[in-house]
């Protein structure tokens, strides 16, 4: 049974109990039509309950017998009262009370609550950042666990809505994926709601479907939970200047709109509930504080969690691993990010084809990983369009050359754990790379 189902039943049986209070004051006041006109109600609101509990735990439920003995007793009182026979009114009462505490007691105690818990990544290539929350869920015996991949639009340069991407068969064998369209939000709201897209129409790259939207959801659950998508560089939460540059973050819509938002460590929860309570007034401060949560992210426990020799790695990428002796190369993981493209523009794309020249001439030795962000060709095509046509030419003379492995997969896991030394643009790549003790040398494209 659901949370709401049991709230529902609960409510039901607290209106009984006063129902049974008016009763036996309606007989002691001989207000026969007014006993006789609660007795009906409490008959249907046994019913009621009665159908529900079937509906959920099935008709061989331990409380659908007491319940039909508690209509019984309703009908027999019903039935005398009706007939002006003589009634003993401490001794109803009393009968009374003991059918409804049986039945109760079977519904507060026996009946156990299943909570629903809905998950909606939106790109597959971030779904680390929900996994290790849905492995716990589903691993409730308690728990109903959905994961429920939404789509999203690119947005053109002027801001409305593009090419629409689904991306459910990219997830990994071992997740079920249930269709959006197949999900009735309006009548099963779930008990929670995990999101890791938090900025509504906030984004001017890409945008889940307005129904998506955080300030939609609240209306389907109790608790809709944020959990940020990416890892940010730690700081000290005194450090103003270097607050100063990450409080974007703190701010968006989905950290506002959210019942929790799950953060990555103490100190980043700090600095969030320093940045809103400023942004909302000192008597706010607790109610951030109990909204913000520093549990850690989901994707170090995905890093961590995965083993290196479950890996599957495709052919194409064992050719360039591996040296004509079967030796393996060292790899270096190349990762460029949507922000390094958006500043400097053709200057990085100079800077690629420099990177490209150098780890070409020493493919022998090493092989390079490159990986670029998943949403550079959305960010470019919507916020420097000049530069798509010579990045794309510089991604396909890569691909064509063949020398280099090129990783446009959702699984950035895979890409981490296989290489050696990580070389590329500032990201949230890194703190992953940390963790399981890469090398870390940033480019500087201006050199």
């Amino acid at each position: 049974m659901r949370t709401a189902q049991k709230k529902q039943l609960e409510d039901f049986m607290e209106l009984l109990e006063q129902a049974q209070d008016e009763i036996k004051n309606a007989i002691e006041q001989k207000k026969i039509e007014n006993a006789l006109r609660l007795l009906g109600d409490c008959q249907e609101g046994a019913i009621s309950v009665g159908n529900l509990i079937e509906k959920t735990e099935g008709e061989d439920a331990a409380a659908i017998q007491l319940i039909e003995d508690y209509c019984e007793l309703v009908y027999q009182i019903h039935e005398k009262l009706s007939e002006g026979a003589g009634i003993n009114v401490t001794k109803i009462y009393k009968l009374l009370r003991q059918s409804f505490f049986k039945i109760n007691h079977e519904i507060r105690h026996n009946i156990k609550v299943r909570r629903e818990v809905v998950f909606l990544p939106y790109k597959a290539s971030m779904w680390d950042s929900l996994e290790s929350v849905w492995q716990a869920a589903d691993d409730d015996p308690d728990c109903d666990a959905f994961v429920i991949p939404i789509p999203y639009y690119d947005r053109k340069s002027d801001g409305s809505f593009d090419v629409l991407h689904y991306e459910a068969d990219l997830y990994p064998d071992y997740v079920p994926v249930t269709k959006y369209e197949n999900y009735d939000f309006e009548n099963r709201k779930p008990d929670m709601i995990f999101i890791h897209s938090p900025y509504d129409d906030c984004n001017y790259v890409t945008s889940v479907p307005p129904f998506f939207y955080s300030k939609n959801l609240k209306r389907f659950t109790d608790c809709l939970v944020y959990v940020p998508y990416f890892i940010l560089s730690e700081i000290d939460p005194e450090n103003q200047r270097e607050v100063k540059g990450m409080e974007h973050f703190c701010t968006v819509p989905g950290v506002m709109n959210a019942d929790k938002v799950v953060v990555q460590s103490e100190d980043m929860r700090k600095i969030y509930v320093n940045v809103l309570t400023e942004a909302a007034g000192t008597d706010s401060r607790k109610y951030w504080e109990d909204k913000i949560l520093g549990l850690g992210s989901p994707k170090i426990d995905k890093i961590l969690g995965t083993k290196k020799e479950e890996l599957k790695i495709p052919e194409e990428w064992r050719k360039i691993i591996q040296k004509p002796d079967g030796s393996r190369k060292k790899i270096i993981l190349y990762n460029t990010s949507v922000s390094a493209l958006l500043h400097y523009g053709e200057a990085m794309l100079e800077k690629m084809k420099s990177v490209f020249d150098i780890f070409y001439k020493n493919r022998e030795d090493v092989a390079f990983f490159w990986r670029p962000h998943p949403l550079i060709e959305a960010t470019i095509k919507s916020m420097r369009p000049g530069l798509w046509a010579d990045y794309q030419q510089l991604v396909n003379r890569y691909l064509a050359d063949g020398w280099g492995i090129y990783d446009d997969t959702p699984n950035i896991d895979r890409a981490i754990l296989l290489s050696d030394a990580y070389y590329g643009d500032r990201s949230s790549v890194i703190q992953l790379c940390q963790k399981i003790g890469l090398p870390i040398m940033i480019q500087n494209v201006e050199m």
